[in-house]
């Protein structure tokens, strides 16, 4: 019987495959559960009930576990968060525009002055161009500064968008990790249903009880007292969870094995041993003797 580990291993290259190719989280939860049914349909057709109730349990779990990953979700910056970012900007820029005003009033004093000089003083002109120059530096640095601060500001503003992935590597290694720990639990109530059925008598104390009491009534002879012990197997074997099925007209067949009476005036069917049954799974087929020409032989 193939374990779900090997079952899944032999799929697994596809599916990373197919994660790799999938965006949506959405998707990748949708790809693997349906992967889970598929495994769990070919598995559980070699189980028995317990191991089938077992391992559905744990794939009804694993496939909850999984969509919880759907949770995940990219975050957006708030509106507020932005008006905070750009707000210092528009009061810096404000600052800026009235200072180059005042900057641009006094050098217009200073070459005011300096060309109403010129009439007395012809050195002046020398003055007038060394000012003109240092106001022509002062635009160009002011225009160099204007543009750095425009690329800082939109590099700024333009964050980063969110890619949100899924590691098919680390979410497969885990998730073969969980089919191995279903394995291990379904082999341990295999190994726990072989067990049960291989307990020797010694380690059946109700049993032991029952058998040395019977011996003791045989020794001494006393048929009455046997009696009367035998009648305590239904309990004994009650609290094995194991019931005594004797038969009658509504019974189960299949449960018994039939001989015919070699009396033939015999009508009554005759219960030799009980079917021994636990829960719904027959351990002994009984055995009864039924009429010779009854209508079940017919």
């Amino acid at each position: 019987m193939k374990t779900i580990s090997s079952l899944f291993n032999e799929e697994r290259n596809q599916l990373q495959t197919d994660i790799d190719n999938t965006t949506s989280i959405e998707q990748i939860v949708k790809l693997v559960q349906n992967r889970l049914d598929n495994l769990e349909r070919i598995y559980i057709e070699k189980l028995n009930l317990a191991q089938v109730r077992l391992a559905s349990f744990f794939l009804d779990t694993l496939r909850q576990s999984i969509a919880t990953l759907a949770a995940a979700n990219y975050s957006q910056v708030a509106p507020t968060e932005q008006k905070q970012f750009t707000n210092p900007s528009t009061n810096l820029f404000s600052s800026r525009l009235i200072l180059t005003l005042l900057k641009g009033l006094i050098y217009i004093g200073i070459l005011g002055s300096l060309f109403s000089l010129t009439k007395t003083t012809p050195g002046a002109w020398m003055a007038i161009l060394l000012t003109s120059l240092l106001l022509g530096v002062e635009v160009v640095l002011q225009l160099e500064l204007n543009n750095q601060q425009n690329s800082i500001s939109s590099e700024l503003l333009e964050l980063p968008k969110p890619l949100l992935r899924v590691d098919s590597k680390v979410f497969l290694d885990h998730l073969s990790d969980a089919l191995n720990t279903i394995d291990l639990a379904v082999a341990r109530v295999e190994d726990g249903n072989k067990h049960e059925g291989d307990l020797a008598i010694e380690e059946l104390p109700e049993l032991l009880n029952f058998l040395q009491r019977l011996m003791g009534a045989s020794k001494l002879d006393k048929p009455q007292m046997a009696y009367e012990l035998a009648k305590l197997l239904p309990q004994i074997l009650m609290s094995q969870g194991i019931n005594a099925q004797v038969y009658r007209s509504n019974s189960d067949r299949n449960y018994f094995d039939f001989e015919p009476s070699i009396d033939p005036d015999t009508k009554e069917h005759v219960t030799l041993t009980p079917a021994l049954l636990k829960g719904d799974r027959l351990i002994r087929r009984g055995r009864v003797i039924e009429p010779a020409y009854s209508s079940a032989r017919e």
